[in-house]
């Protein structure tokens, strides 16, 4: 992999984790354009580095939340902030279960199947669309709430659906504030994506060679200034709800990715 591709890869990946599009989704994607050799075995390391750009990116535009939800934490009372860590971990149980019990099977699936990542993409413009004609969002998330944007985030662990989309469209639909939606679903990701890297990390899958750290360092650069941007530009894009333009991008997008498995793989 070049550093050119490496950035790109990145850019990517930082853009299309906070935008509703599936970034797991578009790295595939980009892989089968650049060509499977261009993507060596290392890709998986890759990918697990471009998220971790991205979970510190969202601590630190989240970082005076997280603050906050520390203090609260450590009062050991029943407050705000601690019902919001409750929340948080009700909704990572879908994802841990699916993942802990279905991982080769989720590996199989990122192997640049276009035509899954197209009718996916499919499924995630529809979430989008159904969501941004919501009306009634006002209501914060509940325990119950929690749980059904984490079975959304379980489900976005397949290429093409939007983690990201899924999960704010989920929880517009239950009627959840616009805001506070975007903020759940940012944070809700964070424990799980450094949880995933600790457990490759001490399990040996996690490894970089000298080669390899330099293409490594300028991804990581580019996924966490590109999703600097992202989250900020999401956040603002939710409260007007404008998520109908990222609806339409999907639906083409997927159409393109299916019409692409049939013609010419």
């Amino acid at each position: 992999m070049s550093y050119l591709e490496a950035i790109i890869l990145g850019i990517v990946q930082g853009l299309t984790e906070f935008l509703p599009v599936s970034s797991s989704g578009h790295l595939e994607l980009a892989k089968v354009l650049f060509g499977n050799d261009s993507v060596p075995q290392e890709s998986l390391t890759f990918t697990v580095v471009l998220h971790f750009a991205t979970a510190l990116s969202t601590l630190v535009i989240f970082r005076k939340d997280i603050v906050e939800i520390f203090k609260g934490l450590f009062q050991f009372k029943n407050n705000e902030e601690f019902q919001f860590s409750v929340k948080i971990i009700i909704s990572m149980i879908p994802a841990v279960i699916i993942g802990l019990l279905f991982e080769e099977e989720l590996e199989a699936f990122f192997n640049g199947n276009v035509l899954l990542v197209g009718f996916m993409l499919l499924i995630t413009g529809l979430l989008l669309f159904l969501a941004d004609k919501a009306k009634n969002t006002s209501k914060n998330v509940s325990y119950k709430n929690a749980f059904i944007i984490g079975i959304s985030q379980a489900i976005a662990m397949l290429p093409g659906i939007s983690r990201s989309g899924a999960t704010i469209s989920s929880s517009v639909l239950l009627g959840v504030d616009r805001t506070k939606a975007a903020r759940f679903s940012f944070l809700m990701v964070v424990p799980l994506i450094f949880g995933k890297v600790a457990k490759d990390i001490m399990g040996g899958a996690i490894s970089f060679s000298d080669e390899s750290f330099g293409v490594m360092f300028i991804g990581f650069i580019a996924a966490f200034i590109s999703g600097l941007v992202a989250c900020n530009w999401m956040i603002s894009l939710v409260k007007k709800s404008k998520l109908y333009y990222f609806s339409a991008y999907c639906f083409i997008v997927g159409a393109l990715a299916i019409g692409y498995s049939y013609f010419y793989m």
